[in-house]
């Protein structure tokens, strides 16, 4: 068990991390994504006439900026998320008979705007706590073990059980130290399969772009093998046996911390940590669940890192000689989004950092590589498996397969994840390198 285990932990980083020593890394140019479009079935949005809105999403009393909050298009599958600076994008067809969007976050009460009242620029959006008493919760029986088992019991009440298409904003970035040294953006379509199906979701790469200081990577080349691949992995519904199934839930110690609202409804927060003894590194974290129908909506995890040398191990496919690579932190979240009954993967983010102490260096040097995934798109209709040859594949690395950054309306219609400060100074900073 704890080889299989070990095996399967692996795929649960950003991505496969590759380190290797490089000294002739050149900027790949490799546009062909952006001239030519994958073939897919869905309609070429960038056509569409739509209107674009930004602000910023906060706390009514505090002020402070909501990390990751939920905005969707009532009425439609449209959405985004708030970035990690609280701000937000989001782009909406004029033609589309849709008069509101609805922002939720947990712990809070439900924001809803009328689309007519919001501005193209500098919207902030408040919200206001809510607190919920532990009596008002008597459905179920307080045993932390009976709710988390209880949630794969039910995959095929709250979850979708046929495959329908999704498309989704995938970012991932490498910082070396303080210093971005990567950006890969990506509008992928994904056939996600059915939460009862065997078969793997599927990845198709529509268009992207990227930025690179190759002078600053020229010592040890990072790169993030499998890309959107492995943010899809994250669903740990689809994918139990990264946190819930069989083989791992008798690891863990469970407890009930609190409970929440979450888009109006009541949730169980569930505290796990590693049992004593188990020499495995797992994880620890939070696990929320829907008071009613034990439905699993956001789940936040951590590595374990009492052993940091075999927590390493897991993390580390290949490394140059002469450095000694220390896992400092791996941390995720996964969030789902509920509608007509049923919850749809929403939104996932890890984020790993590592330090690398060369032989004759005076100074260390801290790598942290992120990746964050959003749906912004459904639709349970044309639904279709990919080609071969038009598929992502899991060893592949998107930056490999996308062109520099160039445009700046890139994106078109399509809905992305705004990028933060950080961020954004970045892709300015490394875009003028790369001129």
């Amino acid at each position: 068990m704890k080889t299989r285990t070990r095996n399967l932990l692996a795929y649960l980083i950003a991505a496969f991390l590759m380190l290797n020593f490089n000294h002739t890394m050149g900027a790949n140019n490799d546009s062909s994504l952006n001239n030519k479009k994958a073939r897919t079935s869905r309609p070429n949005i960038d056509t569409l006439q739509y209107t674009v809105y930004k602000g910023i999403i906060e706390d009514k009393d505090t002020k402070e900026p909501l990390i990751f909050a939920t905005i969707t298009v009532n009425d439609a599958n449209i959405g985004t998320i708030s970035n990690s600076d609280g701000e937000f994008l989001l782009k909406i067809d004029k033609n589309l008979p849709v008069k509101t969007i609805t922002v939720s976050y947990i712990g809070y009460k439900n924001l809803e705007a009328e689309i007519r009242s919001l501005k193209s620029k500098k919207n902030v959006l408040k919200m206001e706590r809510e607190s919920v008493s532990l009596g008002s919760i008597n459905i179920y029986p307080m045993d932390p073990l009976f709710l988390v088992q209880s949630i794969l019991r039910k995959v095929d009440e709250n979850y979708p059980v046929e495959p329908i298409m999704m498309k989704g904003f995938y970012r991932e970035t490498i910082k070396k130290n303080r210093n971005y040294v990567a950006i890969s953006e990506a509008v992928v379509n994904i056939h996600k399969r059915g939460y009862k199906q065997a078969n793997n979701d599927q990845i198709q790469i529509y268009k992207g772009r990227k930025s690179e200081n190759v002078k600053k990577m020229d010592t040890l080349l990072f790169k993030l093998q499998g890309g959107p691949n492995t943010s899809l992995l994250m669903d740990v519904i689809k994918n139990p046996y990264i946190l819930l199934s069989d083989d791992l839930v008798g690891n863990y110690d469970f407890a009930i911390k609190t409970i929440t609202k979450i888009n109006d409804q009541v949730h169980y927060i569930i505290e796990f940590k590693q049992k004593p003894g188990v020499e495995l590194p797992l994880y620890y974290g939070l696990l929320y669940v829907e008071s009613q129908s034990l439905a699993l909506t956001s789940a936040r995890f951590s590595m374990n890192l009492n052993d940091k040398v075999e927590a390493t191990k897991i993390y580390i496919r290949k490394k140059p000689v002469g450095v000694k690579i220390t896992l400092n932190s791996a941390n995720y979240l996964v969030n789902y989004r509920e509608q007509n009954g049923k919850w749809y993967f929403n939104y996932a983010r890890g984020e790993v950092e590592f330090k690398c102490n060369w032989k004759r260096k005076l100074f260390n040097t801290n790598y942290t590589a992120m990746t964050e995934i959003a749906i912004t798109d459904r639709d349970s209709e044309n639904v279709t498996r990919f080609k071969r040859s038009e598929k992502f594949k899991p060893n592949q690395f998107l930056v490999d397969k996308i062109g520099l950054f160039s445009d700046n309306n890139f994106w078109g219609a399509h809905n992305t994840i705004e990028p933060d400060q950080s961020i954004e100074a970045a892709i300015r900073k490394l875009k003028r390198k790369g001129n």
